[in-house]
């Protein structure tokens, strides 16, 4: 009995450090995805749509300016649907929404 609770206690160290161990490897990892994804997030292809702007209008509302092969739209966007509500050619930038 004596030698119960100093192998309880090596049990517990040893499967706390495979846990910090893991935990470890798992916050690398993300790091590593996050990197990766910055990365390829600048080379978008040129034909991909911009989100230029994005306002809310409700809890599940939102009002969307895109821009899409040299024209701009104004879309909608709901829980259930996306739809277009104007559209507009490209005519100069809009500075960067504010973060």
């Amino acid at each position: 009995m004596s030698g119960e609770p100093a192998s309880l206690a090596l049990q517990l160290g040893s499967t706390a450090l495979a846990l910090v161990f893991v935990l470890a490897l798992a916050w690398i990892a993300l790091r590593g995805l996050k990197r990766l994804q910055l990365r390829a997030g600048g080379g978008a292809a040129p034909d991909a749509p911009q989100l230029l702007r994005s306002t809310g209008i409700g809890p599940r509302e939102r009002l969307l300016v895109v821009r899409y092969r040299d024209r701009e739209y104004l879309l909608g966007a709901t829980a259930a649907a996306i739809s277009t509500i104007d559209s507009w050619p490209l005519t100069e930038p809009l500075p960067p929404q504010p973060e």
